[in-house]
């Protein structure tokens, strides 16, 4: 397989998890409205799906060391397309709550074959550029993702949005069957022995190198969740701006993404991983900060608008197109053999995570701009904390060896 090709595949697989969420996000208060569901269970509409794309990692990934990664990718994509078409057409909010669900744990397979693809094919460095390129492509997926749910949920329905992710779903497996080679350069036979694979996890999760750069991934996946879970509640609830309006604010949001992608990039040709991220630490601390500054100055101020909130998501978005393939990356280096065991751990703390956050939220919506606010400094500060102490002392790429 080609270079281009791997990153195309890539990008497609990690967007999953964008499509999943942000075409759905401009939808939730449509969805709240018809079915009939409390603020909770549309949250556990998010939650459940991102618990279970959380555990199912530790069942794919060791699954994947064992038997390959295509058989894996195919198996779980297959799931993905049916539980996407029984979410189009769900009569009630369990039956939405249970196929997201399902639809969760299909998506496993996909996020977590992706990182360890990347470990199969490419030293550290070198896949932490490949990395970035699909999470560009991942950007460009998401620019799209809300202003396409925004706009069919204004048009023709929710129902209408949710068929646009089975679309998606369809078009990943037809590449993944036509174009994907298997990558697992040997088989671990002893992948799925219970023993061997608490000796694994155990193996990773005490390796500093991973749990630095899992940290680091993970914290900032968690300040993204926490503006996903609340910004369309903020911007068409509490702001009174319309559906296809939050849509293209996203669209902006993701382009940051995409510039900070870029930028990362560049800055790993010139230094290291370890100074690029501390730089971009700073910006993410800045946009957590001001944020919650510009929160509590007061919403019913005139000059308080879109721009008040989404300039400091900006600036969190910039370093998150850092942080992540850096993170993602980096956390896998050093388990070349336990590649997938060790993608999959790293998907299932940064879902653990989401999860409880998406619990918080759920009980603090009263206000949700300030849900917003705080939720996004406290990930903020830990991004800043974890890229200037653990990431400068165990992220160095003399560490980032073969284990």
């Amino acid at each position: 397989m080609s270079r281009h090709f791997v990153v195309l595949l890539l990008a497609l697989l990690l967007g999953l998890q964008a499509v999943t969420t942000d075409l759905y996000l401009p939808a939730l208060p449509a969805i709240r409205e018809q079915l009939g569901a409390s603020m909770g269970e549309i949250q556990l509409t998010l939650t459940a799906l991102l618990l279970a794309f959380g555990v199912s990692q530790l069942v794919w990934g060791p699954l994947s060391d064992r038997f390959g990664r295509r058989p894996i990718l195919l198996i779980g994509m297959s799931a993905y397309v049916l539980a996407s078409i029984a979410c189009v057409l769900a009569p009630g909010i369990d039956w939405l709550i249970t196929a997201r669900a399902v639809q969760g744990a299909a998506m496993g397979a996909a996020v977590m074959a992706a990182r360890a693809i990347v470990r199969d094919l490419y030293q550290p460095h070198e896949g932490a550029q490949v990395m970035s390129q699909a999470l560009s492509g991942l950007g460009v997926i998401a620019c799209t993702c809300a202003p396409v749910g925004g706009l069919l949920s204004d048009g023709v329905g929710w129902r209408f949005a949710l068929l646009s992710v089975t679309l998606f779903g369809a078009i990943t497996l037809g590449l993944l069957f036509w174009g994907y080679r298997e990558t697992l350069p040997q088989r671990r036979l002893d992948a799925l022995q219970w023993r061997s694979l608490w000796r694994a996890n155990v193996e990773v999760f005490r390796h500093p190198v991973f749990r630095t750069w899992c940290a680091l991934s993970s914290a900032s996946y968690l300040g993204l969740f926490t503006f996903l879970a609340s910004s369309s509640f903020v911007f068409t609830r509490q702001m009174g701006y319309s559906k296809t309006t939050y849509g293209l604010l996203m669209l902006t949001m993701s382009f940051s993404y995409i510039v900070g992608t870029f930028w990362g990039r560049w800055m790993l040709r010139r230094t290291s991983m370890h100074r690029t991220v501390g730089v971009a630490g700073a910006l993410t601390l800045s946009g957590g900060v001001l944020l919650t500054a510009l929160a509590h100055m007061g919403i019913e101020q005139p000059w308080f608008g879109a721009w008040a909130v989404m300039l400091p998501v900006y600036l969190f978005m910039f370093g998150h197109g850092v942080h992540q393939p850096c993170g993602q990356s980096a956390a896998v280096a050093p388990f070349p053999t336990k590649a997938g065991t060790a993608s999959a751990l790293n998907g299932f703390l940064m879902m653990l995570g989401a999860f409880f956050m998406g619990g918080w939220l759920g009980r603090h919506m009263d206000v949700p701009l300030f849900a917003l606010a705080h939720g996004m400094l406290l990930w903020s500060a830990v991004i800043a904390a974890v890229a200037w102490t653990a990431v400068q002392r165990h992220g160095r790429p003399v560490v980032l060896q073969a284990a």
